[in-house]
C-alpha cells in the first residue's frame, strides 16, 4: 500500500518561498512508469495541477505556476519536494502530493493546509 505524506509550515507570510515535501512509503519514486505531483485547492474552488516529478527525475510545470515553482527529489529519503516563490495570499490552500500513472491519480496525501498571511 503507498503512503503519500505532506509535510511543511502551515503559515507563510506574503513574498516569501512555501517549502513542502512529500514522503513517501510502500513504494519508490523511482518506479516506472509513476509520476509524483503537487495539486492545490485554494478554498472555495477546484484542484488544480501545479507541476509534477517524474520517476526517472524530470520535472513538469503547469504554464501558469512555472515561473514560480520547482520541484526537486531525495531518492535517500523517497521524498520530493516544492518550493513555490514569491508567493501571495492567492496561495492560500490545501496542498497535496499524489502518485499518477496517465494522468490517472491513485494515491494521495490527505493533503496540508498552507495560509499565506502576514
Amino acid at each position: 500500500q503507498v503512503q503519500l505524506q505532506e509535510s511543511g509550515p502551515g503559515l507563510v507570510k506574503p513574498s516569501q518561498m512555501l517549502s513542502l515535501t512529500c514522503t513517501v512509503s510502500g513504494g519508490s519514486i523511482t518506479t516506472s512508469p509513476y509520476t509524483w505531483s503537487w495539486i492545490r485547492q485554494p478554498p472555495g474552488k477546484g484542484l488544480e495541477w501545479m507541476g509534477a516529478i517524474v520517476y526517472g527525475g524530470i520535472t513538469y510545470y503547469s504554464p501558469s505556476l512555472r515561473s514560480r515553482t520547482s520541484i526537486s527529489r531525495d531518492t535517500t529519503k523517497n521524498q520530493f519536494s516544492l518550493q513555490l516563490s514569491s508567493v501571495t495570499p492567492e496561495d492560500t490552500g490545501l496542498y497535496y502530493c499524489a502518485r499518477d500513472v496517465n494522468w490517472r491519480f491513485d494515491y494521495w496525501g490527505q493533503g496540508t493546509q498552507v495560509t499565506v498571511s502576514s
